[in-house]
């Protein structure tokens, strides 16, 4: 499977001098194509309040019509029909976004994350859950990991096989009630898109160097900051363990964005170990 690694919402937050990203993967398939996460779309441009809340105040998105996954999907020649599946990592209004635009396409996630959007419970869920996101009837098929084959030491994961042989969804509760990673077998390497159960580099790279308003957004939003931390140590591992043929990005880092772009280029295995070595070094 190709992949296509796609900025979807540019988010500029004070305190964070890189600004966010919406990374949404773009899979191309035997039988069509699929988005991992959907990032900000049309509806979002044209009524911010309404679809995105308050929240925007902070994050600030730039609600650019051009990042929308469907305007990208259209410039690189496809077509947005071909959209047959978004499986989402979460329901947050940056995550699903997007869904609006692809009314046809089903849309994979956790029981336990669609449970939590559709019957938010406390002030967290209902301020990050609004009914505009969902207000379109998306068609739902909903997934419980943890019935499948364990991958990469991760024992709740489920291959989506019915989007795909290669398509994994792994629960990674934490950041929201039913949170997930979703990883890509595309042939040449695997790329584990971890959703938001990291933020930023430098909470798995060893740094610890990251912006402080991240690390405050992170304990303000999450469902469970000791399975967010869980997962912060489960993926550090991953990170220092020594595997060429995988790929580790997140929604909002830009410097994994342009990383897993720069690696689409370069199409070289041993380039994402360069690549870590120059996130290690100062300013990386």
């Amino acid at each position: 499977m190709k992949v296509h690694h796609l900025n979807c919402g540019t988010m500029r937050p004070l305190g964070t001098p890189e600004g966010l990203v919406c990374h949404v993967l773009l899979v191309e398939t035997d039988t069509g194509l699929a988005l991992i996460d959907s990032g900000l779309g049309l509806r979002d441009v044209a009524d911010p309040g309404a679809r995105f809340g308050p929240s925007r105040f902070f994050v600030r998105p730039r609600f650019d019509e051009n990042e929308t996954a469907i305007r990208q999907i259209e410039r690189l020649g496809f077509d947005p029909r071909d959209v047959r599946d978004v499986v989402i990592t979460h329901f947050d209004a940056d995550h699903s976004g997007g869904l609006a635009d692809f009314p046809w396409a089903r849309v994979h996630l956790t029981a336990v994350e669609a449970n939590a959007a559709l019957h938010p419970s406390g002030f967290v869920e209902k301020g990050r859950y609004l009914p505009t996101q969902h207000d379109h009837h998306p068609t739902y098929v909903l997934h419980t990991p943890g019935r499948g084959e364990p991958w990469h030491g991760f024992t709740t994961a489920e291959e989506l096989t019915d989007i795909a042989p290669g398509v994994v969804m792994i629960s990674l509760p934490g950041h929201s009630r039913g949170h997930a990673a979703v990883a890509i077998d595309t042939g040449k390497r695997w790329i584990l898109h971890a959703g938001d159960a990291f933020y930023h580099h430098g909470q798995i790279d060893g740094t610890g160097r990251t912006p402080r308003a991240l690390t405050m957004l992170e304990r303000v939003v999450a469902h469970s900051m000791a399975d967010v931390r869980a997962n912060h140590e489960r993926l550090a591992e991953l990170w220092a363990t020594p595997t060429p043929d995988l790929l580790l990005v997140n929604a909002h880092d830009p410097v994994l964005l342009h990383r897993a772009q720069q690696l689409d280029v370069i199409n070289e295995p041993a380039a994402i170990r360069r690549q870590d070595d120059r996130l290690r070094q100062p300013g990386g």
